[in-house]
């Protein structure tokens, strides 16, 4: 579908109400209604499906009336809802040629009011030429329906954003200007795609370049994914420029080592085929590795030294755990550097601190403190004393001799704290013997009363002979 730009001329403000009407309700609805056009427009004077007759007319609309009658944007209305955009705003107020086609766009010269030119890239996925966006692009993520204008919308906000960062990191790419649905707006380049050049002046030097940009680009974490003769521009001076980004990846990604290789790959093979020259790696094994790293860098040689912008920009491939990841690095590294801090003022403060100035109190205090930990420890014996004296036992004469072991044992702490006339220490003495004595009777209780329901005759015994009763009589 072309884009014939004399048809803005004859659009009013209601034919771009209705439009924008459209466009908001293809939302929630593939094909909107045409209640709910009329409802959303909400024209002064009515007449909308009068408007909807002239937007059909100019192929801004298409019709479609086999479930209800309903209408949706095409990519032509799509293309001056953002042309009426971009000249409200004063990005430009002229549209000249066309002059390119790709298999996801279309490119267009503009001019502004000072007559400097422009180019307009309008993305248009959906062609027959290119279908398989869900399968070669991660613009759906977590989406699983879609619509052929929100992926071209997503397209060119992928692009604008890659196009700003690579142009503030000194990389030579156009100029982003303004983005707007699926509308692009950059600076003209001024030059030939590499695909029409036939000779070069130094196509050593050149080559050098378009492979220092490829591995710059990996350096700070990005890969282009579809670098060859296409989507690079040369000038008559051999200056590169690089364009169309979209598709461009992070060095996370899974497939990151196979896609930099295959844009190597490109490189090294139009080089040879169109300028005669040769890669192969001659000398000895050491001169040979360096300079087939210089010729066909690898992908496990290259290192992120200059940012994280496949961060910044959220490139494909760059998972939500990989960002945790970096910003736990770099805690570590400032926490590093706070506790090498920390531990320089504590060593200055243990020097200033002399051993010698240590006060009787405190010596009085560790004293009375290993005291009371003695203390503790026979407490914590004894339980431990009285406790095996209450374990149950078969037999009364185990039990009894175990007895007399802690009471043998309550006396030796006895004769062995007696040497000390402290009244504190009386008390606890005197409370472990009514421990010990009480743990005793407890013991000899529970081996009294073990089973003696079945000696007494009690309930148990009574059901057995009912139950040997019945048994006879049955």
């Amino acid at each position: 579908m072309k884009l014939d730009v004399n048809v803005l001329r004859y659009l009013s403000k209601d034919d771009f109400r209705v439009l924008t009407a459209v466009e908001m309700g293809m939302r929630n609805h593939e094909i909107v209604p045409a209640e709910l056009i009329d409802r959303i427009a909400s024209l002064r004077h009515g007449g909308t499906y009068k408007v909807l007759r002239n937007l059909l007319k100019h192929k801004l609309l298409h019709h479609d009336g086999s479930k209800y009658d309903g209408f949706r944007l095409t990519y032509l209305g799509y293309d001056f809802l953002a042309i009426k955009t971009m000249v409200n705003r004063g990005v430009f107020s002229s549209v000249g040629r066309q002059i390119g086609v790709g298999k996801e766009s279309d490119i267009f010269e503009v001019a502004n009011e000072d007559g400097t030119i422009m180019a307009m890239k309008l993305h248009r996925l959906g062609r027959t030429s290119f279908r398989a966006v869900k399968s070669k692009r991660d613009y759906l993520r977590h989406r699983s329906s879609f619509s052929w204008l929100y992926l071209s919308r997503l397209a060119a906000l992928k692009e604008f954003a890659f196009m700003k960062a690579l142009q503030e990191h000194g990389f030579p790419v156009p100029n982003a200007v303004d983005c707007n649905r699926h509308c692009v707006i950059m600076s003209l380049v001024q030059g030939y795609p590499f695909v029409q050049v036939k000779q070069l002046q130094n196509p050593e030097t050149v080559f050098e370049k378009i492979i220092g940009i490829v591995v710059r680009l990996a350096e700070h974490g990005l890969i282009h994914c579809d670098f060859n003769e296409f989507n690079i521009m040369i000038d008559d001076d051999e200056n590169i420029t690089i364009i169309d980004f979209p598709q461009m990846v992070s060095v996370s990604h899974r497939n990151a080592e196979m896609y930099f290789d295959r844009d190597v790959e490109c490189i090294i093979k139009f080089f040879s085929k169109r300028f005669n020259l040769s890669f192969d790696a001659n000398g000895d094994d050491s001169d040979s590795d360096a300079e087939s790293d210089t010729v066909k860098p690898r992908f496990s040689s290259i290192k992120k030294a200059f940012g994280f912008l496949d961060k910044e920009l959220s490139a494909s491939g760059f998972s939500r755990k990989e960002q945790d990841d970096i910003e736990k690095f770099t805690e570590k590294i400032h926490g590093s550097d706070d506790d090498d801090e920390e531990e320089e003022e504590e060593i200055k403060d243990g020097e200033e601190h002399d051993s010698s100035k240590i006060n009787e109190s405190d010596i009085q205090n560790f004293d009375s403190l290993c005291s009371l930990t003695k203390d503790a420890d026979n407490d914590d014996v004894q339980p431990e004393a009285s406790g095996n004296s209450v374990a149950v036992e078969e037999d009364e004469q185990n039990s009894e001799r175990k007895h007399e072991d802690a009471n043998n044992a309550v006396e030796d702490d006895e004769s062995s704290e007696e040497e000390d006339d402290n009244p504190e220490l009386e008390e606890r003495l005197a409370r472990q013997r009514k421990r010990a004595i009480q743990a005793a009777r407890a013991g000899r209780k529970t081996n009294t009363s073990r089973n003696s329901y079945k000696d007494k005759g009690g309930k148990s015994a009574q059901n057995s002979k009912i139950q040997k009763k019945q048994m006879c009589s049955w």
